[in-house]
């Protein structure tokens, strides 16, 4: 009964989420709690929700400041001389501006830490992405499915809970599903590359510098020298709707009498820019990674003195300090705000034991005869377990199990273990992920338009690292 209930809830939420019929906080709290009542342990609700806030209030702090940190780094120009290469790459090209959100993507994942990768790559591409009216569920599909493929890095946390369940060595588990992980990155640049091809078709071949609307349908499209090109958009023209996939936030396009608007990416002369500070804001940050990484303090505790720092150095007036928090009080609120009501979510899907008898069903599920293939069971299953489920429940509850029953059929565990990793693409949508909420959040994107338009490419991606896996003998 618990599992056919805990399936139903997480399908409840993800239905009346992609369909709009409720916010993500509100379906976070009152799903849960309505199946916490069906299940007769209502009077308890309250116990399983403080012990899910008690669990992620750690990751909501983290948030907090970590936000307000890049926020401020924002603000004083430290990321703008990425914007300006990412600008120079990307030429206005739909289709390199794609491609240039999944490499961005991959290359900030290697801190290892998912919202810092959000929070850098939409803080980037955001501006190029409104400019230019493509869809930004594109921007975030790519990003997480990106981020997703590196976050098996030792120190993203899925290969250490790995090798902490199974008692093994982080370097044995990943260093051997190097091929097969480089192969699900490759794809996700194929993959770019498809979804920038048809947003070029979309929009036509744009410049930063002339982008006019001239007359309605008609866009005048800066050849490279100076002259001015006419140009008419393809189907979903004009470039103001969105991908057949999904809708995106767009602009509302200049009038003909209205003058041209350079492209810079992010304002050059706003006031908050400090030049004079920008190698100590680079010093800063590279230090704050570098202590992330070498888990020299708790993550939250490192960017709660980073954003203090950052503030009282760049800011050292009471009403400018005051004026940045404000400014990115919005995006603090909506973070948090979906992280404490995710542990609702999580707090009844594991105090009522939900999570348990779901993880027993499947596991239970499996043919005696597919005892040898264990391996590839395993990451099949990684792919809705970790998507529906926390890494932690799933690579300390599931994952010994799955071990256990291959170690009976002669499989060993380090392919067990390599192959639970392959769902990684897939688990950074998931609705129980925070920092994806940062993600759709700095995107201003529905969840429920992300978690539509991005599922179907994840899962693609984790079944072709999958098959690389196979393919090389890794798994």
């Amino acid at each position: 009964m618990l599992t056919i209930l805990g399936f139903a809830m997480i399908a409840t939420f993800l239905v009346l989420i992609m369909m709009k019929k409720m916010s993500p906080i509100a379906a976070l709290v009152l799903i849960p709690a309505l199946f916490c009542v069906a299940v007769g342990q209502g009077a308890k609700l309250g116990d399983y929700v403080i012990e899910g806030v008690g669990t992620l209030a750690p990751t909501a702090a983290m948030l907090m400041f970590a936000i307000v940190y890049f926020g401020v780094m924002i603000d004083v120009g430290l990321f703008d001389p990425i914007v300006r290469g990412i600008l120079r790459f990307c030429k206005a090209d739909p289709m390199r501006i794609v491609i240039g959100t999944a490499l961005l993507a991959a290359i900030v994942s290697l801190d290892g830490d998912g919202s810092t990768t959000f929070m850098i790559t939409v803080s980037a591409m955001y501006p190029l992405y409104k400019r230019l009216k493509m869809s930004l569920v594109v921007m975030t599909g790519i990003a997480a499915t990106a981020n997703g493929v590196m976050n098996t890095l030792p120190w993203g946390g899925p290969t250490a809970r790995a090798a902490t369940a199974l008692k093994l060595d982080a370097g044995d588990i990943f260093v051997p599903m190097i091929p097969a992980l480089a192969v699900g990155l490759l794809a996700v640049i194929l993959l770019a590359w498809v979804l920038g091809r048809r947003e070029r078709k979309r929009l036509g071949m744009l410049t930063l510098d002339e982008v006019l609307v001239r007359e309605p349908g008609t866009v005048l499209v800066g050849t490279g020298g100076g002259a001015l090109a006419k140009g008419t958009p393809q189907a979903g023209g004009g470039g103001t709707g969105g991908t057949a996939d999904g809708p995106h936030e767009s602009g509302k396009p200049a009038g003909p009498d209205e003058p041209d608007e350079e492209f810079k990416g992010l304002d050059p002369n706003r006031s908050t820019l400090r030049p004079r500070l920008y190698w100590f804001n680079a010093g800063l940050t590279v230090a704050l990674l570098a202590a992330m990484i070498l888990e020299l303090m708790p993550i939250p505790v490192l960017f709660l003195l980073g954003a203090a720092l950052a503030l009282t150095v760049n800011f050292p007036h009471m009403p400018d300090q005051r004026a940045r928090l404000a400014a990115h009080a919005d995006n603090v609120l909506n973070v948090s705000g979906m992280v404490f009501a995710a542990a609702v979510f999580t707090g009844v899907l594991t105090g009522t034991g939900m999570v348990e008898h779901m993880a027993d069903w499947l596991v239970g599920a499996i043919p005696e005869a597919m005892g040898p293939h264990m391996a590839l069971v395993t990451g099949l299953l990684s792919l809705p377990l970790t998507y529906f489920m926390s890494n932690d429940g799933f690579y300390f509850g599931v994952l010994p199990v799955l071990a256990e029953a291959g170690a009976a059929h002669g499989v060993s565990p380090l392919e067990i273990a390599r192959a639970s990793l392959v769902g990684q693409p897939l688990h950074m949508s998931s609705p129980l992920v925070p920092a994806v909420y940062v993600l759709v959040g700095m995107a201003k994107v529905e969840f429920g338009d992300h978690t539509r338009f991005t599922v179907k490419w994840a899962a693609l991606t984790s079944l072709v690292v999958l098959g690389a896996g196979i393919l090389f003998g890794i798994i």
